[in-house]
């Protein structure tokens, strides 16, 4: 989600997010460091969607095609 990006580069504590340990903050630091930069990306696009989503079956084929998995 865009709100993970928007943490990431905010280096404030968040009223959801204060439990965090600074010392787990690495991506917020390599990101601050200009090491990584980090995109959007829509979730019609998102292969990982299959791990985490009911999905309709069409769309559990397609990304399970384009994880190369196949039924044996």
């Amino acid at each position: 989600k865009k709100s993970a990006i928007n943490l990431a580069k905010n280096p404030v504590a968040h009223g959801r997010s204060k439990h965090i340990e600074t010392k787990y903050h690495f991506l917020r630091d390599q990101v601050g460091k200009g090491k990584i930069r980090l995109k959007h990306c829509k979730t019609d696009l998102q292969i990982t969607d299959i791990m985490t989503k009911s999905l309709r079956a069409d769309r559990f084929r397609e990304l399970r095609r384009l994880l190369n998995v196949v039924c044996l």
